[in-house]
């Protein structure tokens, strides 16, 4: 699988044959095999082969600039690829749009945008309704719900760009939460949150893991990848390692992502 060698501390998938592949990939929230990205003449990401299961919670972990975000939007296809294939629940991404629902980084989001926090939750039923399609009385309550869901009902007529960079955050996982998605793909979801914000969205996310949904987000606190996550996948422009948290959040799996930037102590602290 993609030329990775496997190292006997790492817990790197082994090759099983296209078989096994296949397999793998049909029972996974999202699996991509093959995958490069490339801005330049470097690859971005190159040639990666990644599962992440269903009902789980799953971090993609790496250093700055290893390719993590780029995977994420690879595999959702706002990026284009070089190569490689993307499946969802064992279904090829083209077919299978309407069961994802993604969260940006709010830094790529433009908050001057004259919307009200209501209006960004009901963008969420867009692909549902279509540009001009009408809202029913059951989506006007459902964005309540959401809204409610993650404590910001009561900003529902205050403009986006009033509200706090952890309330910013809320609002778009409400949008995500009214897709009704299978899979929920967030950017760094905790990136310049409060910590009661923090607690709010990991709430979310475990009772979205709980009804059997699957949330794959791009992670940077390392001190927390033991606490939120079931699945780890580290990457450093390739894949590194990937499995239940247990048994791939290793020292040596660390090492290997982030080189000599992570010192003895501090790696053994992170893989308990």
């Amino acid at each position: 699988m993609s030329g990775r060698t496997a190292t006997p501390d790492l817990a790197l998938v082994q090759p099983g044959g296209a078989a096994a592949d296949d397999a793998l990939a049909r029972g996974a929230a999202l699996a991509v095999r093959g995958l490069t990205v490339s801005y330049g003449a470097a690859p971005a990401v190159f040639s990666v082969d990644a599962s992440f299961p269903s009902a789980a919670m799953s971090a993609i972990i790496g250093p700055n600039g290893a390719g993590k975000s780029t995977l994420l939007k690879a595999a959702l296809g706002v990026i284009p690829r070089l190569s490689g294939t993307v499946q969802v629940a064992g279904v090829p991404l083209d077919r299978a749009r309407d069961r994802i629902a993604y969260v940006p980084q709010r830094a790529s989001v433009d908050w001057d945008f004259p919307a009200t926090v209501r209006d960004v939750v009901q963008m969420g039923f867009y692909r549902r309704l279509g540009l001009f399609g009408r809202l029913t009385g059951a989506d006007r309550a459902r964005t309540v719900a959401c809204l409610d869901r993650v404590g910001m009902a009561d900003f529902a007529d205050r403009q986006i760009g009033q509200l706090s960079g952890g309330q910013q955050q809320r609002v778009f996982l409400a949008r995500a939460l009214a897709q009704e998605a299978e899979l929920y793909l967030l950017d760094e979801p905790f990136a310049g949150v409060d910590a009661a914000t923090e607690r709010a969205i990991i709430d979310v996310l475990r009772g979205l893991r709980d009804d059997g949904r699957a949330v794959v987000a791009v992670h940077h606190d390392l001190a927390t990848v033991r606490d939120y996550f079931d699945h780890v996948f580290l990457m450093n422009t390739r894949a590194i390692a990937e499995g239940p948290v247990a048994r791939a959040f290793t020292a040596a799996a660390l090492e290997a992502a982030y080189g000599g930037r992570l010192g003895a102590t501090h790696l053994a602290g992170l893989a308990g």
